[in-house]
């Protein structure tokens, strides 16, 4: 049956912004602003994230010319070269979940692990259809790899579910398994595109679930943690089994170290603007020479697309976040994705960041760019530093080809 998301949520109406301010309701502006859409707060929770916000193409590289455009909370292309919107942002496992409207003739598609410019559907990509009976590779298909033959009627909206994990790929149209594959020479990472090729598409409510976490923290305790007792934080982890930071400054490290790797974890400031942070690829043992993921929710005016002290989500000193979209005292819930030089945040499922480091490269991040793995570390800011951190989980990046390939 074809879906048209009537329980998902929309963006909200000039209408209904008027009517917000005039009643006084205590929505915050910056929740209506920040659209994620085609997600529930407890899909943001669970760790979703929106890789299409409704209104720009932020988080998207047009790698051909094609007229790709946002027309209406919908992402169109009716002309132009065959090729991708590809995401910049790598992703590894996960789930993707897509909505899309296609004509009757239209052909198109959803490329999963892919390179920005594809040399084959078998080899360097997966390519899931959306195509016509006709075509050799309907909608629902792999092409090159495995047809199948759903219905699917065109001019109607809607829904691929894929997960995408190691080896295997499963492909939901509109809730039931349509196909199965496993691929032994798999790939292992890769971009999400959508593609042009003939004909007008139309694509909504794009959003991802990464898959394959594991904790590093286990609400517990600090064990696989390094305390500096000597600074003036003080790490405990509370009966909700929340690690608590106080005072400051001060650090707690992972001994783990990582390169490569999607986080996810919650953050709760105590207090009104306050000042923390997770850094990343740091020195180990060394005092917060490390990439900096800023915790300030703090908006200049009452307008989230002025942070203050570059905002929640921001690279710190490096990137700001392009709009605050997290409260003080509201736990908020953290998506960030190193790979290589480039990384990506989200906040509360929303992508506040994407910035590729092009400095010279540095073994201290704070100097020059930095590959190499390095700890985690939680900042205590200063004295009045009380934050909560909660729910830490990561998945270390496989390599582009993690199984040997015949060219």
């Amino acid at each position: 049956m074809p879906v048209d998301h009537l329980d998902r949520p929309k963006p909200p109406t000039i209408l209904v912004l008027l009517l917000t301010l005039a009643l006084g309701w205590m929505m915050p502006l910056g929740n209506l602003w920040a659209q994620t859409p085609g997600l529930t707060p407890e899909e943001i929770e669970e760790g979703w994230i929106s890789l299409f916000d409704g209104e720009t193409l932020f988080g998207w590289n047009q790698v051909t010319k094609t007229d790709w455009k946002v027309v209406d909370g919908t992402i169109q292309a009716t002309d132009g070269e065959i090729g991708l919107l590809c995401t910049t942002t790598q992703f590894a496992d996960y789930i993707l979940r897509v909505d899309f409207l296609a004509e009757e003739n239209t052909n198109s598609g959803v490329f999963l692990r892919t390179s920005p410019k594809p040399k084959s559907p078998t080899y360097d990509c997966y390519e899931l259809n959306i195509a016509p009976p006709s075509n050799s590779f309907p909608t629902g298909s792999f092409v090159g790899r495995e047809k199948v033959t759903p219905d699917c009627p065109p001019g109607e909206w809607h829904t691929f579910e894929v997960r995408v994990q190691g080896p295997v790929l499963e492909v939901k149209l509109d809730g039931e398994v349509v196909s199965t594959l496993e691929d032994p020479t798999y790939l292992g990472k890769g971009f999400i595109g959508l593609q042009h090729n003939d004909g007008k598409i139309q694509f909504r409510n794009v959003s991802l679930k990464p898959l394959g976490l594991k904790s590093i923290f286990n609400g517990k305790d600090l064990t696989g943690w390094k305390q500096y007792p000597e600074m003036a934080t003080k790490f405990s982890v509370t009966e909700e089994g929340a690690i608590h930071a106080q005072d400051g400054p001060g650090q707690l490290e992972t001994e783990g170290l990582y390169a490569n790797f999607v986080l996810q974890m919650q953050a709760k400031t105590n207090a009104e603007n306050l000042n923390s942070g997770v850094f990343f690829r740091s020195i180990p043992g060394d005092k917060m020479m490390g990439y900096e993921s800023q915790i300030h929710n703090g908006i200049e005016g009452g307008d989230p697309t002025k942070p203050l002290d570059s905002g929640t989500g921001a690279i710190f000193r490096r990137s700001v976040a392009r709009k605050v979209v997290s409260k003080d005292q509201e736990w908020l819930t953290k998506t960030l994705i190193a790979e290589g030089a480039h990384i990506s945040v989200w906040v509360n499922g929303y992508q506040v960041t994407d910035w590729t480091d092009q400095r010279k490269p540095d073994e201290n991040p704070r100097r020059g760019q930095r590959l190499t793995a390095g700890s985690i570390i939680l900042q205590g800011h200063d004295p009045t530093t009380d934050v909560l951190f909660r729910n830490f989980q990561i998945q270390e990046l496989p390599e582009r080809w993690p199984v040997k390939r015949s060219e």
